[in-house]
């Protein structure tokens, strides 16, 4: 079992079922594979720590880069597809199901977390 923590901003759309997604760099801890429970928190080793939704089964883990450019993200690529990787509409659905209201707000949020450059990770899915 993996747990997950999340930012207060990420609450209400796991909780209402709309971000089914997390994008996590790789690092020294391991991360859910398919198949695999895992626990979804907001505030994770703080006293304010809190269940969001109940267990959820991992779907998938799919690698994936995200290109941030000081304007804007430039493309994502997931699991090797970039045929699609700069079309608008797909970095706004991809926005929206990472919990965040359109692509500008993810560029934002990903800008100030991560700065400018290319972002190396994984895609989870519950």
């Amino acid at each position: 079992m993996v747990a997950y923590s999340f930012q207060k901003q990420f609450v209400p759309a796991i909780y209402s079922r709309k971000k089914r997604q997390t994008v996590r760099a790789i690092g020294k801890r391991q991360h859910a594979r398919p198949g695999e429970i895992v626990q979804l928190y907001e505030g994770m080793r703080t006293k304010h720590c809190a269940k969001i939704i109940d267990d959820q089964k991992c779907l998938y883990v799919l690698p994936i880069q995200i290109f941030v450019a000081a304007p804007l993200i430039l493309w994502i690529v997931v699991d090797g597809y970039e045929d699609v990787a700069n079309d608008r509409g797909y970095l706004e659905e991809f926005a929206k199901l990472d919990g965040f209201t359109d692509i500008e707000s993810m560029h934002s949020f990903w800008l100030k977390h991560h700065g400018v450059g290319i972002f190396t990770g994984v895609l989870i899915g519950w």
